[in-house]
């Protein structure tokens, strides 16, 4: 299974266990078990978030469902990372940077969530698109940037009137997706913008 490249006191692996386990609280060394752990623990998360309305949403919010999620198997769970994190030769946000870039995203995104549900479909998709691109360029913890961006994805999405969504599309365009994440560095968003109409548009039918 592949991880994030990481630089850093936070790049620890866990003694004796497969190559990229990190180090863990319960000392798993298996890939299996670790993803069996986090796994468990982020529907657990789920069924605490989703059922609630969240018109109002800072990012200390993000960092303690983050904590919630894996606070039992990482120490740093819902902290800002403190490594430099690549995939590839793509590089996420500097370390050093995320201070502002946290503080710039709950400004223009998450202040914005409250009236979303009185918007037109195709401002919301754009709104959708844009804070998910941004969210996962940013990439703010060590672990499950992803998974916590797809729970912050649909919990938009309820505030604005839809479901949450369906990401069997995005798994099966892996590379289109990441492609698209890459695409928004440059402020193009708008083949993220495609995958979530087309969710979207197949939910609705």
């Amino acid at each position: 299974m592949s991880r994030y490249d990481a630089t850093g006191n936070e790049a620890e692996y866990q003694p004796g266990g497969e190559p990229g386990v990190l180090r863990n609280r319960l000392a798993l060394t298996r890939w299996q078990d670790i993803e069996d752990a986090e796994t468990e623990l982020l529907d657990a998360l789920y069924q605490q978030v989703l059922p609630r309305l969240w018109d109002k949403l800072t990012f200390a919010d993000i960092q303690h469902w983050h904590h919630q999620w894996l606070g039992n198997l990482y120490h740093w769970a819902g902290r800002l990372r403190t490594v430099n994190m690549s995939k590839g030769d793509f590089h996420f946000a500097a370390a050093d940077q995320l201070p502002r870039l946290v503080s710039a995203f709950e400004r223009d995104y998450l202040s914005q969530l409250a009236g979303l549900n009185t918007q037109p479909e195709d401002t919301v998709i754009r709104y959708l698109a844009q804070s998910h691109v941004e969210f996962i360029l940013i990439h703010p913890f060590r672990e499950g940037n992803g998974r916590i961006s797809r729970l912050l994805l649909d919990v938009m999405a309820l505030q604005a009137g839809f479901q949450p969504l369906d990401y069997q599309l995005w798994e099966e365009h892996k590379d289109f997706y990441f492609k698209a994440i890459q695409a928004g560095v440059g402020g193009d968003c708008q083949h993220v913008e495609r995958l979530v109409r087309d969710v979207l548009a197949q939910q609705q039918n």
